[in-house]
């Protein structure tokens, strides 16, 4: 779903364990790590594409996590040319993002990358909340750095103030709610 401006919809998933580390997925033949993301495909809501992208990338399933919120508007990156497939070129620009904060319920264990015929990743691991973006592509980096600003005002003071200068001098607040409201955006 590319809309008028030339943006594809997708969902962003930041998932914690309990101290609050973040989830970060190896992309499979890449030496660069990301956060689980993908697609919304037609007649899909924000939600239903998270849940859908949570379990291929992660095999993890509904009950193994629990919701804590979401990006109010869409963030967006625009995607380099080089990366983009050959027919989307003429109107494609980039990914537009919807991004949720979610806690795991389950163990590490449940985790299981190989759940789908074409997995997204080959390693996982638990970094810091703020962790260093060198090794997120770079068109990425800045639509990472918003997500995870707006998110952080869900989880409180102890994750807030364990911000380091790359993010604290980004100078934009982030403006998260509980994802309890039933009103989606496509």
């Amino acid at each position: 779903m590319i809309d008028r401006n030339g943006y594809r919809a997708n969902v962003g998933i930041v998932l914690l364990n309990k101290e609050n580390q973040v989830f970060w997925g190896k992309r499979i033949r890449h030496e660069s790590w990301q956060f689980p993301q993908g697609g919304i495909k037609s007649g899909e809501t924000p939600t239903q594409a998270m849940y859908r992208e949570l379990a291929e990338e992660t095999g993890l399933q509904p009950l193994h996590v629990e919701v804590l919120g979401r990006t109010r508007e869409w963030l967006r990156y625009e995607v380099p040319s080089c990366w983009t497939r050959r027919d989307w070129r003429t109107n494609y620009k980039g990914q537009k993002q919807i991004w949720f904060l979610l806690r795991l319920l389950g163990r590490d264990s449940d985790v299981s990358l190989h759940t789908c015929s074409h997995p997204e990743f080959d390693a996982w691991r638990w970094n810091h909340y703020w962790v260093e973006l060198d090794s997120v592509v770079e068109f990425k980096r800045q639509v990472y750095r918003e997500a995870l600003i707006e998110l952080s005002h869900l989880l409180g003071e102890e994750v807030i103030l364990g911000n380091d200068a790359a993010y604290r001098n980004h100078g934009k607040q982030g403006l998260a709610y509980s994802g309890k409201s039933t009103k989606t955006s496509k």
